[in-house]
Parts: structure tokens; C-alpha cells; sequence
């Protein structure tokens, strides 16, 4: 069959071969065929160990068990360990054959039983068998007390309770002479110390002075032919009797006295120049860390594992550091003598032993090593493998910002790692580069020419290139003036063509993605206002993005280009330079230990008895924050300093109460530019306008968010006429909802919903009887003053609970002195009807002799019951 089976050429001939050859043994089966039982049994075994199925033949493996001869029961219990397994009711059956075989007269047919239910067995066997199993420990033939103390292991794994039965003979196994029974002996010891308190107390107390004996002995021992291995006797023993040694001293400073001298003298005597040496050597090592302190024997350890580190075979370097990362924590001091063997590790070809020895000197860094260790690793960075960059940036850059002493040294750090290899830093690492970079106000001058340095030499380094561009928007006017020059700076000149150049080409570099070219943009803008000589050229690279196809860079060269040509005064108080960030709470951010939305640099937030409170430093956080109960919590990340590209910390500040923050001259602007929005948490809440006059519904927002995509949580509506670049922003305070009863086509009064000394705006209400959520209104604009207004634009803004829409409005020009009016159409949709009464902020804007004029306000004024 075998023959026939390697002879198959394909897989279909080979199936064919085994169905024919299971189809006969199943009519051999099927015929009670006793004379070639074995012979089949033994072609199943083959069978299945080719992967095919064998079940049919279980039962021919007990029936051979139980047959009188010595061949039929080996052929039986092989197949009983091949083709069954513990989980297999059919063992059940099989129990009382086992029993029988363990009692027999014939030793191996015992060594037979003993084999098999030390692969097989179950809990429920061990239960049962496992008083013929102690029985056999003393039985008169080694080969069998060393068969049954193999099974013993197994059974007290399965039932871990029936270990205190085996403590005195796995005691006496240690007396042995025999190293097989022995090293048997030994091993069901140490299984036994780890499965019961009650044996490793046991043999603490009687027998650890003979352990130290026999390994005393082994240790001295003379040439002995049946057990050498490269000219150590019987290492495995060795190795053997260390992990018992290490079980038993562990937590127990006497039993580890008892032990300090036979390991000091394995470890000082055991040769290693052979592998079967080293093997003896390495568990000596862990067995000294394992046992109670001995400062001598681990210094004499650590050397060991230094001396393993010179060793050329891999495998044996790997273990070594591997029990040095264990050691480090016992001895740092022994550890550190062995630094540069471990660094020159770090520069192993073997990416194993590389990244072992990375995680080890990450270990091995304190505050007095720091400067010298990283900057080994820094200049290896340059010539390291490049799928090896990755872990090697990311433990330097953890290293420098973990014991940096001082702010120079980490700048100088962390530029040297983004030059070398600033496409596998992650964004958080830079993001807290920046932080730093901005408290170190004396710096600013450095870091911005190091930066414009590096970026000439290395420009392939995206994430270099990020906070190249960012330091030259913020501090330019420093780079070209040389401001703040250190005395370890070499003199340099920098025109502003220069300074411009490097965002110019780092704009055009298609490589790098869009939120670096965002930044160059952003920088751009910054560097239009400090350079007023470029402005004409910063601009016009602006303009070369607006046909940009990526809508994000489009949508921002428009409003930039907008920005420079039509708010020159305005501009620089826009793109006025970052605030200090807060590093520590940039580090509580980071570490997850301060909630995102809470900002430590403001102090407590006030408590107020309604809405959300909003910090001065985060103006823009809720644009239509009409009740805190509807405002979500906003969400926040580490990189939210980052994200107002435009000098506004945009941190959201999250607790219970409001307080509206004043508006200085910069929030006014921000406002009405609709930019700096922090994300929300709810996507449904994004900001939505409506279309000019037509009515249509666009999704439109006139300079949506230059630092982030996100939108606030409310709905807003855009006007009825097209506006100039303006938006609604800013919050309203809370509205107290009214409870309300159902009114089914009721009328009610008109009210007087804003009034200036130059217009008026009245409004009337109106219900469909079958919809009293939807309330129709009609608003009517008179003018008080003698000036017509034209370009007339009504603008309105309502929290996310409602739903509004606008028809066109009558027309855009308003007759003076109340000479006519304008009426126009809202409809109004309250998904909390009863319980939230309508609120509503309105924009005016119009031209009164060709001069644009703004009004607003917030209608709270609603009649009950809409």
C-alpha cells in the first residue's frame, strides 16, 4: 500500500489508492478478520497520518488492546495514540484493558499501558488509574519507574488534586542513581511545586540539601561515557535540577542560602565554549535572577549573559537579551556596564536581535546616560535599515521626550530624527515639537533658521517639511532679521524671497498630501502680512491654487486670495502670531489622564445654570448653542492645538454652565468667516445654509472652517438673497422652553420681532390644523429711515431642534420712510414642539448710499404654543 501510495503522481490517484485501501479494510473489519488486525490497524495509521479520515477503525484499537499478545497490544496502544485523542468517549472503554495492563506480569506490556496513558489520558482515567501509577513509582525495573513517573506528570496536570498522593514517592524518585529516573523524578517535582503548595513546601524542607548534593556531584563528576555530551556529564540533568533549584528558592531567602554556593560554582565552571555549556550557563542565569537576592551571584550573572552578547551565534545573543530586559530590573547598575556590547547589538544584521536590543537600551536610559545613548541611536539612524526606521524613531523620539533635560537639546533631537527619517514619525510626536517650540520663546529664532537649514539638506521628510512651514508662517520676520541668534549658531542671511521659496516649493511638491499643502497655504497667508514686499508674489501663488482639484486647497486659495485683496486691514490682525500653547495639557491630552475638553490653562469653568460654559480663548467652539441639554460634547484629540491654523486655540472647554465670552476685534472677524469650527461630535450636526433667492437647498458656507472641515452642532440657513462673505456665528442664550397645549388652527398675535432706529420687522403666524409642529410665517420689513436700502438680504439661523426654510423674498429693495415694505415667507418645523418654544437669530444686511450696512439680533419673543 505505501508503494502504491508514493507511487500516485497526482492527488486524485493517491484518494483513489486510499478508497480502495479503506474499502478493504473495512470488509476485513466487517469479517472479524483477526489474523491481519494489526496489519490493518497499521495501514490506517499511515493513512491518517496522510489527512485522511480513520474513525471506522477506532474500535480495532481496543479490540487489539485487549488481545493476550505483546504485538497485537503495541500495534493497538500505537494506534490508540494516534488515532484517538482525551476528548474521545471511546476511552472510556478502553479504561479497564489499561488497568488490567498495568497489573501485568509482563514489564512491557506495563511500559506499554504506562506510555499510552501518559499521551491519553483524561480526568476521569487519572482518577481512576492513578493508584497503579504510584504503585509502579516503586516498581524494581528503571525503565518502568521512570515510564510511571512520566504518566504521574500527566495525571496531576489533569487533576491537580491528586498531587499531594505522589509527594513521598516523587521524593524518594530523587534519591535515584539511575539519571533517567532521575531526570523524571525531577521533573515531576518541579510539575508538582507548581500544581500544589503543600509539595513545594515539602520540598523545601527535606529536599533541597540532596538536590544540592546531586547537582554537586554531577557538577564534579568524572568522564562518564553513556552520559557526556560534548564533555559535560549529562547536561540535561543539569538543566533539570536548576529549574527545580529555581522553583524551590523563589520567595524563600533560605532556601536560596542553601543553594548560592553549587550555582556560583556551575557558573564559574561550566565551560562555554559548547553549546551543551551554554545551555547549562543560561538556566544557571535565570535560576540566580529567580531566587532571593544575592548581589554577587547576579553581577556574576549579568557578566555571563555580557559575555553570550560577544557570542557569534544568533540564537544564543537573542536569549541573552532577552533575560537581560528580566535582569534590568533587578540590576540596573551590572546591566549598564554592558552598554555598548548591547548598542553595538542595535546595529546587528539579524532584525531579531535588533529590535530586542532596541527595547533594551529603551530600558536602560536614565536622566546621567540620555544624551550620550541617543545619540548613538541618532547617528545609527542615518544608516539603518529603512524597514528598520520605524521602531528606532519611534523609541528615540519616546527617549527625547521622556528625559530630555533641556528644551535646546530636544529641538535639537527631535529636527535631527524628522531630517533622517520624518516620513515615519507619528503625528503626535510632531504636534508636541510644536507645543514645546512655542514656550521656548527665546528659541524662536533658532529653531526657525535649524529648520530652514534642514529642510535645504533633507526636503524629502514630510513631516520635517510640516513644522518647517509652520515655524516660517509664525516666525518669519525672525528667520530674515537673525533675531535671538545663540552663540553656537553660525552667522547666516536670509532674504524674504528665501524664506517664501521653501513653502513655495514645498506647495508644489505633489508628493506630500493635502494637509501639508494646507499648511504651506495657511503659511503663505502668514507670510503675506510679515512680508510686505512678497505679498504681490505670495498671492499670486494663491491664485495659482484656486483652479486647484482638490476642493479643501480650492476652497482655501479663494478665501486667502479674498483675504489679501479686500481685508488689508484686517489681515494682519487675523494671521497675528499663535499663543502660547499649554504644554501640560497637551501632555494630559497625550497621556489620556485630562479630559480633551477641558482646558487647564483657563482655570475653573464658572457654574452657570444653563448652557455651556465658553472660555475666551475658545470663541468659535458652539455656533448656535441655544441650549446645553441639545449640545453634544465636542471631541478632541492631542493635535487640537495644531488644527487653527490661523492663531486661535480652538480647544473646546466642556462643563456645566455658559458664560458667553466676549468678542474682541480678531473673534468678530473669525466669526464672520466661519473658520476655526471644531468637530462635532454627532455628523448630523453639520452646518448647512440655504441658497440664494431661488430657494434652492445648497449645502454653502461662504469660508467654511479654514483649520478643519468640521461644523458645529446646529443647523443654519443661508439667506434668501446671496450675502457677501459672512456667516451666522456666534451663540445665543438660552431660550427657557415653555410648555404648551395643542392648538389646532389657532391664530395668534403679531409680533414686533426686531426694531432699530432704522427698520422694522414684524411677524405674523399662521398653522395648518393637521401639523402643528410647522409653523408658517410672514415676515414684513419697513423702513424707518429717509435712505432706501437695496441689496436687502434677511438672513436666519435656528438651533438643530428646529428646521427652517426660506422663500424668496418680495423684493431686495426697501422704499424709504415706510413707503412700502418687504414681506417674505418662513416655514418653521419644531421636532420638540411642547416642549421648546421657537428661538431664532437673524442677520440683516444692506446698502444705504453704497455703503454695506449689518444689523442682528435673536428673537426669543415667539408667542406660546408654536
Amino acid at each position: 500500500m505505501i508503494r502504491a501510495i508514493r507511487a500516485c503522481k497526482t492527488a486524485a490517484e493517491e484518494r483513489a489508492v486510499v478508497r480502495k485501501e479503506c474499502a478493504s479494510i473495512r470488509a476485513a473489519i466487517s469479517e472479524n478478520d483477526q489474523d491481519y488486525r494489526h496489519r490493518n490497524l497499521a495501514k490506517l495509521m499511515f493513512i491518517h497520518m496522510l489527512g485522511y479520515p480513520t474513525h471506522f477503525g477506532q474500535m480495532e484499537c481496543l479490540k487489539l488492546i485487549a488481545s493476550p499478545g505483546f504485538p497485537e497490544k503495541r500495534i493497538g496502544y500505537l494506534g490508540l495514540m494516534l488515532l484517538l485523542d482525551e476528548r474521545q468517549e471511546v476511552l472510556m472503554l478502553v479504561t479497564n484493558s489499561i488497568k488490567q495492563d498495568l497489573n501485568h506480569t509482563n514489564q512491557y506490556i506495563v511500559g506499554l499501558a504506562l506510555c499510552a496513558l501518559g499521551n491519553i489520558c483524561s480526568a476521569e482515567m487519572a482518577r481512576d488509574l492513578a493508584p497503579e501509577v504510584e504503585r509502579l513509582l516503586q516498581f524494581r525495573d528503571p525503565n518502568i519507574r521512570k515510564k510511571a513517573a512520566l504518566c504521574s506528570i500527566r495525571i496531576i496536570k489533569k487533576v491537580p488534586d491528586l498531587a499531594e498522593n505522589f509527594i513521598n514517592p516523587a521524593a524518594a524518585l530523587l534519591k535515584e542513581k539511575h539519571h533517567g529516573v532521575l531526570l523524571t523524578g525531577v521533573q515531576l517535582c518541579t510539575d508538582m511545586c507548581k500544581v500544589s503548595t503543600e509539595a513545594l513546601e515539602y520540598f523545601r524542607l527535606k529536599c533541597i540539601d540532596g538536590l544540592v548534593k546531586v547537582l554537586k556531584d554531577l557538577a564534579n563528576s568524572p568522564y562518564a561515557p553513556e552520559y557526556d555530551v560534548s564533555g559535560i556529564a549529562d547536561p540535561f540533568l543539569h538543566i533539570r535540577l536548576l529549574r527545580l533549584l529555581r522553583v524551590l528558592g523563589q520567595g524563600d531567602a533560605e532556601a536560596s542560602d542553601t543553594m548560592n554556593d553549587i550555582l556560583a560554582q556551575v557558573a564559574t565552571k561550566t565551560e562555554s565554549n559548547k553549546n551543551a555549556g551554554n545551555a547549562i550557563l543560561y538556566e544557571c542565569v535565570a535560576t540566580i535572577m529567580s531566587i532571593e537576592e544575592n548581589g554577587g551571584l547576579r553581577v556574576l550573572a549579568v557578566n555571563i549573559l555580557g559575555r553570550f552578547l560577544s557570542s557569534r551565534d544568533n540564537n544564543i545573543r537573542y536569549v541573552a537579551l532577552n533575560m537581560l530586559m528580566k535582569a534590568i530590573s533587578l540590576d540596573s547598575q551590572a546591566v549598564q556596564r554592558h552598554r555598548a556590547t548591547i548598542l553595538e547589538c542595535v546595529k546587528d544584521s539579524d532584525a531579531s536581535i535588533r529590535k530586542r536590543a532596541l527595547e533594551l537600551v529603551y530600558l536602560l536610559v536614565n536622566e546621567s546616560n540620555v544624551k550620550s545613548l541617543t545619540k548613538e541611536l541618532v547617528d545609527y539612524l542615518e544608516i539603518s535599515d529603512p524597514e528598520f526606521k520605524g521602531d528606532l524613531t519611534a523609541k528615540i523620539c519616546s527617549i527625547v521626550e521622556k528625559f530630555s533635560p533641556e528644551k535646546i537639546w530636544y529641538i535639537d533631537q527631535m529636527l535631527k530624527v524628522l531630517s533622517e527619517a520624518g516620513n515615519n514619525v507619528k503625528d503626535e510626536v510632531w504636534h508636541a515639537l510644536i507645543v514645546v517650540i512655542t514656550n521656548a520663546s527665546n528659541l524662536h529664532g533658532y529653531t526657525v533658521r535649524l529648520l530652514y537649514k534642514y529642510v535645504q539638506a533633507a526636503g524629502e521628510q514630510e513631516t520635517l517639511i510640516r513644522v518647517a512651514v509652520w515655524c516660517i508662517g509664525e516666525y518669519g520676520e525672525m528667520l530674515v532679521a537673525n533675531a535671538g541668534v545663540l552663540d553656537i549658531e553660525d552667522p547666516m542671511t536670509i532674504t524674504e524671497a528665501d524664506a517664501v521659496d521653501v513653502v513655495e516649493t514645498a506647495i508644489k511638491r505633489h508628493s506630500l498630501d493635502l494637509t501639508t499643502r494646507a499648511m504651506c497655504l495657511i503659511a503663505l497667508l502668514k507670510l503675506s502680512s510679515r512680508f510686505p514686499s512678497c505679498s504681490k508674489r505670495i498671492n499670486d501663488i494663491i491664485l495659482h491654487h484656486k483652479g486647484s482639484f482638490v476642493l479643501e486647497l480650492q476652497q482655501r486659495a479663494i478665501e486667502f486670495n479674498s483675504i489679501i485683496e479686500k481685508h488689508e486691514k484686517i489681515r494682519s490682525a487675523l494671521v497675528e502670531r499663535m499663543p502660547v500653547l499649554d504644554e501640560a495639557t497637551f501632555s494630559g491630552r497625550r497621556a489620556g489622564s485630562i479630559p480633551a475638553a477641558v482646558s487647564t490653562s483657563q482655570g475653573a469653568a464658572p457654574k452657570v445654570p444653563n448652557g455651556v460654559f465658553k472660555p475666551a480663548s475658545a470663541p468659535l467652539v458652539d455656533l448656535l448653542d441655544l441650549s446645553s441639554d441639545d449640545t453634544p460634547a465636542p471631541s478632541s484629540s492631542g493635535g487640537d492645538f495644531l488644527q487653527d491654523l490661523l492663531g486661535v486655540d480652538l480647544s473646546p472647554a466642556s462643563s456645566q454652565g455658559t458664560n458667553q465670552a466676549q468678542k474682541s476685534g480678531t473673534d468678530v472677524l473669525l466669526d464672520l468667516l466661519s473658520i476655526g469650527t471644531p468637530p462635532a461630535q454627532s455628523s448630523s450636526s453639520t452646518l448647512d445654509m440655504l441658497s440664494p433667492s431661488q430657494g434652492n437647498k445648497k449645502p454653502v458656507d461662504m469660508l467654511n472652517d479654514l483649520a478643519s472641515p468640521s461644523a458645529p452642532s446646529a443647523q443654519v440657513f443661508s439667506p434668501a438673497k446671496k450675502s457677501p462673505m459672512m456667516d451666522l456665528l456666534d451663540g445665543f442664550g438660552p431660550s427657557p422652553p415653555a410648555p404648551v397645549a395643542e392648538t389646532n388652527g389657532s391664530t395668534y398675535p403679531s409680533v414686533v420681532a426686531f426694531e432699530s432706529t432704522s427698520l422694522k420687522i414684524t411677524f405674523s403666524f399662521s398653522k395648518d390644523p393637521g401639523n402643528p409642529q410647522t409653523t408658517s410665517i410672514e415676515a414684513q420689513f419697513a423702513n424707518k429711515s429717509p435712505n432706501i436700502y437695496s441689496n436687502f438680504v434677511f438672513q436666519s439661523a435656528v438651533p438643530k431642534f428646529l428646521q427652517l426654510h426660506l422663500d424668496p423674498a418680495s423684493s431686495n429693495t426697501l422704499p424709504a420712510s415706510g413707503n412700502g415694505s418687504i414681506t417674505q415667507k418662513l416655514r418653521v418645523s419644531n421636532s420638540q414642539h411642547g416642549k421648546k418654544s421657537l428661538v431664532m437669530r437673524i442677520r440683516i444686511s444692506y446698502k444705504v448710499n453704497e455703503k454695506d450696512v449689518l444689523e442682528e439680533g435673536q428673537i426669543n419673543n415667539f408667542p406660546r404654543g408654536l
